[in-house]
């Protein structure tokens, strides 16, 4: 046997001396190799340790569940069967490679920077997770160098630790249960997926062997990721996205390819472009990585600093800013299998009770993930014992139920939250939040992705609302938006006052808009619009007039219009301004503009028109046309002839007919600039017009796209609640089925009565006692006609109710049969009494054996007596 080294004082080369703090040592390059075993588990563990040789340059370290009360003789067992030093550890411990080190009776180990750190044991014995506790430890300390082991064992020891080894992209081995002493540990391992590889002890430490050869992990350093094969890489990616429907594209490259790594360690797989083939040949090596990339840490109130918090500050908060009845909503994206969403709720409840009486307010939370898996065990709410590493004893008391393989999550907690799958990425956000936790999330995508998503968080909070993220993730880009409420806690809150930033890119996912149509005026027969052109001219006008449309098409002449139009030259031409005459057009225009905008008639009077060498004075009309409906949008124009005063010819005169010129000429003049400044008027005021409805339509246009996304935020919400209730209903027609199946099975007549003593529900084959139909349930037992002859059931259930001690008596029937009847209070999951329950065994056979013992007793005994 190996000299132990000696407490830090004692000079020992293994131990770290004061003068050298264990924070400023640089963590050695080795892999570390924790193992979990019970006290029944040496057996195992010499078969995993005989198969190890004595430079394997690896250190391990041994957690054993011991008794606290005798003295740990492990390290002299094993040091018989490995060449590699073994020792029992003391405080301070460094760690060695090619060493063994086992920790001692009665204490809990961690590590920190390569140094084992003892600690005395806080929880009652039987409530200890010595294994748990030592592979969280290694898992942050040594990271990817980390490998958790778990041996034959009771109990779920070391599931959590494994899983927090798995997330730092370490190696998990589980002995394969059939061959191990104690299965439980390896199975609890195994059903919550963490198990890399499960083989027989002996065989494990070769598949560690060949998982850190492939990897090159032992002394060669990772090469940047520009010099791998990044079309290989891209061709993972989209085998993933074709297969599962996710695209992984936008995680952290680094994060992904370790990922990958692991995986082709496992399989031995030395070059990525083989591995993608095997990924090609090998459909459940898909989904595998595809767990692989999912994997997260999760626990109940992780970090409890920021849970506590979260409770004293945020919440009450929240709360105060509320109205009293409200209901508060809460979203926990990325939930895992929904620690940290019941967290939230319990973290809730026990807020409520010191802040507002029972009732006021309730909180309605949402938790998705992308793991269908995940979100099914969630759903259940059953976790093993090891929680109660993180969970106190009142909480575990109040809020969980103790069951053969574990805790489950008590009735008014889960009823607080929802469950259903979603990628974050690419599916609707919830909205109108007050609590969203992301914890862990952002820090595994590109700086890219999270520009996009905290505009969203900020997008789905409400005001006042509470951003509560992971450890090592912060808003500090986006402090526009999120001001630290607890920065160390990592708890935010929402600003209102943000300024302008881009627009949300919200999830591809959401619909897009309906596009617009135009809704085309139906094209009219000719007949029918010279019928409706002629009521027009009946009603309002009788002089010539021209229907036109819009753009001043001429679509209807009534009269002539010969006087007034002529056509121009060139290609044949019917617009009413290239066809107006000399004299018409340019007031013609300016009139026809004015009505199309004023929606009025407009009249332009005095005017001179050229006709064959004389003029004509006129006045022009021109009235847009609202009604009949079939004509809107169209315009009238109407010529009206202007008479002149009969009277004797005046003689020509030249110098006054060149008078009359000018002045025609400069009122054309003085006309031409009215009518200028009146269209500078007017462009001016529709220019203001048309800025005032782009702004309209502009801020009508953002209310329709956020009342797009809060639908379809609703729509998600709706079917997440679906998914959840379905989810429930499967779950409650299998029990049901399992129910009526094991009650027909019994072949025991049984009948439910609620605490009225109506009939609830009642077993195949009551007839045979009870005349019952399907209809008579909600009847008083005592209404239905019964063969027993038992008057007394009724006062006997009532009995029961008051006692809650069962009754059972034998009871014959009408036609000689017998039945043991029983009855026993009906407890809900809650332990509330909510009825009875009558069950009738049938023993017609053993009253008549026993009739036929006892005369048969008889006749000897009469015999004897002779």
């Amino acid at each position: 046997m190996k000299k132990q080294p000696q407490p830090a004082n004692s000079g020992n080369e293994l131990t770290k001396s004061p003068e050298e703090p264990p924070s400023r040592q640089e963590k050695p390059a080795f892999p570390i190799v924790g193992i979990g075993a019970s006290a029944g588990g040496l057996e195992a563990l010499e078969q995993f340790l005989v198969h190890v040789p004595e430079n394997s340059g690896m250190a391990f370290v041994i957690v054993q569940h011991l008794d606290p009360t005798h003295k740990g003789v492990l390290p002299e067992l094993l040091q018989h069967t490995t060449g590699m030093e073994v020792f029992q550890v003391v405080d301070r411990m460094r760690v060695k490679t090619n060493c063994v080190y086992v920790i001692p009776p009665n204490k809990d180990m961690s590590m920190l920077r390569g140094v084992l750190h003892l600690f005395e044991p806080t929880a009652p014995r039987g409530l200890r997770l010595p294994i748990d506790f030592f592979l969280r430890s290694l898992a942050e300390d040594w990271q990817e160098l980390s490998i958790g082991v778990i041996l034959s064992g009771m109990g779920s020891d070391g599931t959590m630790g494994l899983r927090a080894i798995k997330e730092k992209a370490g190696l998990t081995l589980v002995q394969e249960p059939a061959s191990a002493r104690f299965d439980s540990m390896p199975m609890s391992a195994i059903d919550a997926g963490l198990a890399d590889i499960i083989a027989p002890a002996e065989e494990l430490p070769g598949k560690i062997f060949a998982y850190l050869r492939h990897l090159l992990i032992i002394g060669k350093p990772e090469r940047p990721l520009e010099e791998k094969d990044q079309s290989a890489l891209e061709k993972v990616l989209i085998l993933l996205r074709d297969r599962t429907g996710h695209d992984f594209s936008m995680y952290k490259k680094n994060t992904v390819y370790r990922r990958i790594e692991r995986r082709m360690g496992i399989h031995q797989i030395d070059r990525i472009a083989a591995y993608v083939r095997y990924l090609q040949e090998n459909s459940q090596e898909v989904e595998l990585l595809f767990k692989e990339l999912l994997i997260g840490v999760t626990s109940f109130f992780r970090d409890p600093a920021a849970w506590e918090q979260l409770q004293g500050v945020a919440l009450p908060a929240i709360l105060a800013g509320r109205p009293a009845g409200c209901v508060l909503r809460a979203w926990s994206a990325g939930c895992s299998t929904g620690e940290e969403a019941y967290s939230l709720a319990i973290a809730f409840k026990e807020v409520m009770e010191p802040v507002n009486p029972a009732g006021k307010f309730t909180l309605q939370i949402f938790a998705t993930d992308l793991d269908p898996d995940a979100i099914d065990k969630a759903r259940q709410g059953l976790y093993p014992a090891n929680i109660a590493a993180d969970i106190s004893p009142e909480r575990l008391h109040r809020f969980f139920i103790k069951e053969e393989n574990g805790y489950r999550v008590g009735k008014e907690i889960r009823e607080m939250v929802t469950f259903a799958t979603q990628n974050v990425i690419m599916d609707p956000p919830f909205t109108k939040l007050d609590i969203l936790i992301c914890r862990n999330l952002l820090i595994y995508l590109t700086p890219e992705l999270q520009k996009k998503l905290m505009p969203l968080f900020h997008y789905s909070l409400n005001p006042g609302g509470v951003l509560f993220l992971g450890s090592a993730e912060t808003a500090g880009t986006f402090a526009e938006l999120f001001a630290p409420l607890n920065i160390k806690s990592r708890l935010f809150l929402r600003r209102e006052s943000v300024s302008p930033c881009e627009p949300l890119a919200f999830p591809v996912s959401f619909a897009p808009a309906q596009q617009g149509f135009s809704k085309e005026q139906p094209m009219l027969k000719p007949s029918d619009l010279q019928s409706l052109a002629d009521q027009v001219l009946l009603q309002h006008f009788t002089p010539p007039a021209v229907l036109v449309n819009d753009k001043g098409d001429i679509l209807y002449i009534s009269g002539k219009t010969g006087r007034y139009l002529e056509p121009a030259a060139g290609k044949a031409n019917w617009n009413i301004f290239a066809m107006a005459r000399e004299g018409l057009r340019l007031d013609l225009s300016s009139a026809f503009q004015k009505a199309i905008r004023q929606k009025k008639a407009i009249t332009a009077k005095g005017l001179k028109v050229g006709t064959n060498g004389s003029t004509q004075t006129i006045d022009l009309t021109v009235q847009a046309i609202e009604e009949p409906e079939a004509l809107r949008g169209m315009v009238m124009v109407v010529f009206n002839d202007v008479a002149t005063l009969r009277g004797k010819k005046p003689s020509f005169n030249p110098g006054l007919a060149a008078n009359v010129r000018v002045l025609e000429l400069e009122q054309e003049l003085q006309h031409c600039r009215e009518e200028l400044q009146t269209t500078r008027e007017e462009m001016q005021s529709s220019q203001e017009e048309l800025r005032s409805t782009n702004e309209e339509l502009q801020s009508a246009n953002e209310e329709l796209i956020t009342s797009r996304e809060e639908m379809q935020s609703m729509n998600e919400e709706l079917q997440t609640v679906n998914a959840e209730q379905q989810s429930k209903m499967d779950e409650l027609s299998r029990v049901n089925d399992d129910m009526r199946n094991l009650l027909n099975s019994t072949e025991i007549i049984t009948v439910f009565l609620d605490k009225e003593l109506h009939i609830r529900r009642f077993t195949t084959g009551v007839d045979k006692i009870f005349k019952l139909i399907p209809g008579d349930v909600g009847r008083p037992l005592s209404d239905i006609v019964s063969d027993l002859l038992y008057s007394r059931i009724t006062e006997d259930a009532r009995e029961v109710l008051r006692t809650l001690a069962f009754s059972e008596k034998q009871i014959t029937a009408t036609d000689g049969r017998w039945f043991s009847v029983r009855i026993m209070p009906y407890r809900t999951m809650e332990d509330v009494i909510d009825g009875v329950v009558i069950t009738f065994a049938d023993i017609t056979v053993a009253k008549t054996l026993e009739a036929e013992l006892r005369e048969e007793v008889s006749v000897l005994r009469a015999k004897s007596s002779k």
